[in-house]
């Protein structure tokens, strides 16, 4: 993810613990955007990661994402069931096996890298 962000202009800053529920801190070259990523191992939303400021960053099919895990998951609780699940009304937590065509037209504008 580091590689990938730094085509961004980002250097990133790993943490030693999950400080505000981020792993590492991604800094842009302009020297005014930071950003807190939690990184995952598939497309994943949950409660506890709300009003913190975080993006998640994940991989999938060759294709890496970087979103604002708030807005997105705003828009996925409008747009898909998961609001409804027992998952997420139980556990607060919805994760995604894999990412459908609907799935990956809601994070088309997340998708910062492809091979």
């Amino acid at each position: 993810m580091s590689a990938v962000l730094a085509d961004y202009g980002f250097v990133t800053i790993r943490l030693s613990d999950d400080w505000q529920g981020a792993d590492f801190i991604a800094h842009h070259v302009d020297g005014e955007t930071f950003i807190k990523v939690q990184l995952k191992g598939r497309l994943t939303f949950e409660k506890k990661y709300q009003g913190k400021d975080l993006y998640i960053a994940f991989h999938s099919n060759g294709a890496w994402y970087l979103f604002p895990h708030d807005e997105v998951l705003e828009c996925f609780l409008s747009k898909t069931n998961i609001g409804e699940t027992q998952s997420w009304k139980e556990r607060g937590i919805y994760s995604f096996p894999g990412l459908s065509k609907k799935t990956q037209k809601l994070l088309e504008a997340y998708r910062i890298y492809e091979k």
